[in-house]
């Protein structure tokens, strides 16, 4: 027979381990499989906790657009240069830029959006191997769990910017894709950019069409282009007029510090 002590202990013990477990473990308990009712329940908590952290830190820093991108990408990179005119490109626009606030790509996006004087925000996340946040954020919300990090880099974004990243960014591509495909979200802009390196994935796409995986229309949703000046008119003539998107007034919006809101001021 299960002694008693035991039946309760080894629930409580497993909602401890979800309560104080590291939090670059978090996403590797959630997904581990049925655990006790407690555990369970204390990690929807987290959860909870890591949505409404995301919320309250990014709920005045819209809209944006999200640039997606490999960390590892270093400094010598075109490809750096490249996402860097992207970034004050899209804030000359009027867009905040929005990365996963990491270094490569991420922090190039940033840096050129921060160095044209537009919005700079990072959604972080918790890893084993650490990868700490850019130096051109001017708001950063670290964040525990891959999905809760993924649902806010869309939530606050009307177009995506995707360049050359390995499976994470290939992840928030699709993500993106099937999202408006599915009409899960509005049709916003994706444009890819970096195209000799994404050449064999867009080959794949159009072979997708053509075997009738998708629909034909769906390769509408896509548009690939090395120029940023292309990618800015595609992002206003999709993004800006169809949404009635209007210049952010200045100052500072209403904001409440006891909900853990931010004011965002343009004039700092």
């Amino acid at each position: 027979m299960q002694n008693k002590d035991n039946s309760i202990s080894e629930p409580l013990a497993a909602a401890r381990l979800a309560l104080t477990a590291p939090p670059e473990c978090a996403d590797e308990i959630f997904l581990e499989g049925p655990r006790s009712r407690f555990a369970e329940f204390f990690t929807l908590l987290r959860v909870m906790r890591d949505f409404l952290r995301g919320f309250r830190t990014l709920h005045f820093v819209g809209p944006c657009v999200t640039v997606f991108g490999s960390a590892r990408i270093q400094r010598e990179d075109p490809h750096y240069e490249l996402a860097m005119k992207m970034g004050a490109a899209i804030a000359h626009l009027g867009f905040t830029v929005m990365t996963g606030g990491g270094p490569g790509i991420m922090e190039a996006a940033n840096r050129g959006a921060k160095e044209a004087g537009g919005r700079s925000i990072g959604c972080t996340i918790e890893l084993p191997s650490e990868q700490p946040a850019n130096a051109y954020l001017d708001r950063c919300v670290r964040l525990h769990y891959f999905f809760v990090r993924k649902a806010l880099l869309v939530k606050y974004s009307y177009a995506f910017v995707v360049m050359p990243g390995g499976a994470g960014t290939l992840d928030e591509l699709f993500e993106a894709l099937t999202l408006i495909q599915t009409a899960k979200i509005k049709n916003f802009p994706i444009v890819i950019m970096g195209t000799d390196y994404w050449k064999e994935l867009l080959g794949f796409i159009d072979k997708m069409a053509q075997r009738g995986m998708i629909a034909p229309s769906d390769l509408s949703l896509i548009y690939a282009t090395d120029s940023v000046e292309e990618a800015i008119v595609h992002i206003r003539t999709k993004a800006i007029e169809p949404f009635g998107l209007k210049p952010r007034k200045r100052g500072t919006r209403r904001h409440f510090p006891w909900l853990g809101e931010g004011g965002f001021s343009d004039a700092s």
